[in-house]
């Protein structure tokens, strides 16, 4: 029997923890991780700067709800906790929750597709119609090393470079998006990741690539932008099959 659906809209602290830790296990469903490093947060529904994170040191197939911990702005835990926080690695995470109300939500990977694709001078190439929706709504931020507290002048130009977009390409390092919720947040990143997976493979095989008319991307990027769905039903799936194999990740 199904069980009822999972609103991608999430309104408590529980909510959130749900979500938060359905999209860590999915992440390492998927392949999306670099063992304990990365990080997916949201916004506590309420204050302004306050936010769930993983605990550093846990694979994101161990996540669960009860087990992310509340951090500030600058990454500073804000409850009782045994495990490790990584400030440094909320960097890019507060930078973007500050300056965009909207990205309740801030997932960053660093996976082989995306970082082959973050090595290149292109955007995400409209080789499919997959790629297309994200024609021209990534953000593109040049590299600048590791992000850290010591270079808080990054903090404005990554704020600056995703702009208004819900997607950003980190050069030389990594993918990022945002959202509202949980839910549209995970499935920008599962899209963005499967865009960068067909760019690699596609110019793997060495020969010419096809680009569609610039009519034919701009149809096909607007078919897309005007799906109401935003992800929710495929959420609401995947959810699911959480429920199925991994319910711990409630706990």
């Amino acid at each position: 029997m199904l069980t009822s659906p999972v609103s991608p809209t999430s309104t408590t602290e529980q909510d959130l923890r749900e979500d938060l830790a359905a999209a860590y296990r999915l992440m390492a469903h998927f392949g999306m991780t670099d063992l304990v490093y990365t990080h997916l947060s949201v916004r506590l529904p309420g204050h302004a700067h306050a936010y769930l994170v993983n605990p550093y040191g846990l694979l994101f197939e161990e996540i669960t709800a009860s087990s992310l911990v509340v951090v500030d702005a600058d990454g500073l835990p804000r409850q009782e906790t045994s495990w490790p926080i990584n400030p440094a690695g909320f960097v890019i995470h507060s930078a973007i929750h500050r300056s965009r109300p909207d990205a309740a939500c801030v997932m960053h990977t660093h996976t082989v597709p995306g970082m082959v694709v973050a090595a290149q001078d292109t955007n995400i190439l409209p080789l499919n119609q997959i790629n297309m929706e994200f024609y021209g709504s990534v953000g593109f931020h040049p590299y600048e090393g590791i992000a850290a507290d010591d270079n808080m002048g990054e903090r404005e130009r990554l704020v600056r470079d995703l702009g208004t977009h819900n997607a950003l390409i980190l050069q030389n390092h990594g993918l990022l998006t945002v959202g509202d919720t949980v839910a549209h947040t995970f499935y920008r990143m599962y899209y963005l990741e499967q865009a960068c997976r067909i760019q690699v493979a596609a110019q793997a095989t060495g020969v010419p690539l096809h680009i569609p008319s610039a009519a034919q991307i701009q149809r096909t990027k607007k078919q897309f932008d005007d799906d109401p769905d935003g992800g929710r039903l495929v959420w609401q799936a995947l959810r699911r099959k959480l429920d199925r194999e991994q319910p711990d990740y409630r706990t």
